[in-house]
């Protein structure tokens, strides 16, 4: 069977340059990909020319054989390259994946570094919303060579290595194993005349300030993502993006749970046993709090509307207020008196004045009894 004409396969010409045999070997493994077009046999042997015809043009020596023997260069005998798949198994999947799959192992463009930046805000800063600005080290394209590591006057040269493929292949036994090429790292380019500044990587180290807005609400371990602010990309590459991780500051009267703020009230043994008024912060200042007689140490008070409203609730918290009754110290003689007559007192009728001790002495003496 007399076999198609390479370029025909591929639909160019010619005088088609690496990059035109290229873009028209990706379109046709795109378009007829086993795995794009299952349990179509017509479509597979449309894959396995087009990959023949690639296999043979993208190669600068082979191309020549064929040009000048065309399908009779590579019969056995005639001193060409050997069938049309040359390049066996381990080929075919490297082109597979490297082309079809966005040409991996290939590119020598690279996306930029992401950053992450711990700021540290207080409780009223996360409540209220802020902005602060950053000071942020990072990578930035080089202004003297724009990037491509030369200098100025000058441009990065093909590799003689790889020819400019970024790849070359290895013959190991029945199997052609492609990889990165060691002289230029994948780029396929080398720079002979280095940039003064960068050194020929095409990036510098520099420091930036960004001015960030602090949402109202955020709360600890939140992100917040600016798009395009991480490290420069490599050889044209788009930008990283920059993390700012939120971290809220211990605070002296608050401890947040959410949208709530929990604090500690001490109040007197007289406010507790008679009842009273006091006083208790908030963000937005004090607050008058009703204290009802016989309160015991622990009770929690609400004060709703107080809390925070976070970043992704449509209500405000509370404050949930717990007291604690403080033992006064540093008596003097008449308050030790008057306490050791109240106490006197109190014991004389335990079950109505003391009832919790009652319970608990009860209790003690049935464990003891039994």
């Amino acid at each position: 069977m007399t076999k198609k004409d390479y370029y025909e396969i591929l639909g160019i010409g010619r005088d088609a340059s690496e990059e035109d045999i290229k873009k028209s070997y990706r379109k046709l493994a795109m378009k007829f990909h086993p795995d794009r077009n299952p349990d179509d046999p017509k479509a597979e042997e449309q894959f396995k020319e087009a990959k023949e015809a690639y296999e043979t043009l993208s190669d600068p020596k082979k191309r020549a054989t064929y040009d000048q023997f065309g399908h009779a260069g590579f019969e056995p005998g005639a001193g060409g390259f050997g069938g049309g798949f040359s390049g066996g198994f381990a080929d075919a999947f490297g082109d597979i994946f490297g082309d079809i799959l966005g040409g991996r192992g290939r590119s020598n463009v690279y996306r930029g570094a992401d950053l992450q930046y711990n700021l540290e805000i207080t409780l009223e800063e996360a409540a209220r919303g802020t902005e602060t600005k950053l000071r942020i080290p990072t990578m930035d394209s080089c202004e003297t060579c724009k990037g491509s590591g030369a200098k100025p006057g000058t441009q990065p040269v093909t590799c003689p290595t790889c020819g400019g493929h970024g790849q070359v292949r290895i013959q190991q036994g029945f199997f052609s194993i492609q990889q990165a090429c060691p002289k230029c790292q994948g780029s396929g380019k080398i720079v002979t005349n280095p940039c003064g500044d960068c050194g020929g990587s095409g990036r510098v180290k520099r420091h930036k300030t960004l001015s960030v807005k602090i949402p109202v609400g955020v709360d600890e371990g939140d992100r917040i993502r600016l798009t395009g602010e991480g490290e420069a990309g490599v050889n044209g590459g788009p930008p990283g993006d920059l993390y700012v991780v939120i971290h809220l500051k211990s605070h002296p009267i608050f401890r947040r749970e959410h949208n709530d703020l929990h604090c500690e009230m001490p109040i007197s043994f007289g406010t507790a046993a008679l009842g009273g008024e006091i006083e208790v912060p908030t963000l937005d200042g004090n607050v008058k709090l009703k204290v009802s007689p016989e309160t015991q140490s622990g009770k929690v008070m609400r004060i709703r509307g107080k809390g925070i409203k976070g970043v992704r609730s449509s209500s405000i918290g509370d404050i949930l207020c717990h007291l604690v009754v403080e033992t006064p110290l540093n008596l003097t003689d008449r308050q030790k008196e008057l306490l050791k007559e109240f106490d006197s007192i109190s014991h004389e009728n335990r079950s109505r004045h003391i009832p919790k001790s009652e319970s608990w002495m009860d209790k003690v003496k049935s464990f003891f009894t039994e």
